[in-house]
């Protein structure tokens, strides 16, 4: 998703270290705002309604929705109204995600969400520093990632566990090239002059969340400790 609009930002007039800082700042606070309603939801037991009736089959459908208007009408929205939809997202997802408190012991899901920062941290560095042009990496990553989440949906009817183990390892890496070229595409987008600054960085926060969220999954299944 390319937001590449006619009112770029003053060359110069922010830099690239605060364009970096503001994103990771947002994206920060939305993974902040989904761990906290994930543990509302799963402290008050909200979680049981939701299991009982289609609850989280309307969370995800509303998720997507909001997935789709932010990439569809982002040129249109403004600054506030983009932020609202990343947020809401960010609230909605941590109902989502508060199924993985019942199936992990907390210890487990705490070490993931390290090892998920840590990991992060390198590969958003790499994609901030290199002088590569990534930008035909992007297409190939997205083929491969839609390849690998159909082969997946395949295999919850064939149940081999070996491919999903295979799986989670491929998609895992994957992300890992998403968080690298997500980060490089930013720092593109603020040298070439796109978008004006409150958008790009709620623009680069929500690529950067999913990265980060799709990362720490792919960590917490492969390694995490499954409750008795």
């Amino acid at each position: 998703m390319e937001l590449y609009q006619d009112n770029p930002i003053q060359e110069n007039s922010v830099s690239l270290n605060s364009v970096l800082a503001n994103t990771f700042f947002r994206m920060f606070l939305g993974l902040l705002a989904s761990a906290i309603s994930a543990f509302f939801v799963y402290h008050t037991g909200l979680y049981e309604k939701l299991l009982q009736g289609s609850g989280y089959l309307v969370l995800a459908i509303a998720e997507i929705v909001i997935v789709l208007l932010f990439s569809f009408l982002f040129k249109k929205l403004s600054p506030t109204a983009v932020t609202i939809l990343y947020f809401a997202y960010a609230f909605l997802n941590g109902f989502t995600l508060s199924v993985l408190l019942l199936i992990y012991e907390i210890s487990s899901v705490v070490y993931a969400f390290v090892a998920t920062a840590a990991v992060f941290g390198v590969l958003a560095y790499i994609g901030k520093t290199t002088n590569k042009d990534l930008t035909k990496f992007g297409t190939f990553l997205i083929v491969a990632l839609i390849i690998g989440l159909v082969v997946t949906i395949i295999n919850l009817f064939v149940g081999s566990t070996i491919l999903d183990i295979g799986l989670n390892w491929a998609i895992l890496f994957i992300f890992f090239g998403l968080t690298i070229y997500d980060t490089n595409k930013i720092k593109r987008m603020y040298e070439e002059g796109f978008v004006e600054s409150e958008k790009l960085y709620i623009y680069g926060a929500m690529e950067l969340y999913l990265d980060f969220i799709n990362i720490f999954l792919r960590i917490l299944r492969l390694l995490g400790k499954r409750r008795s």
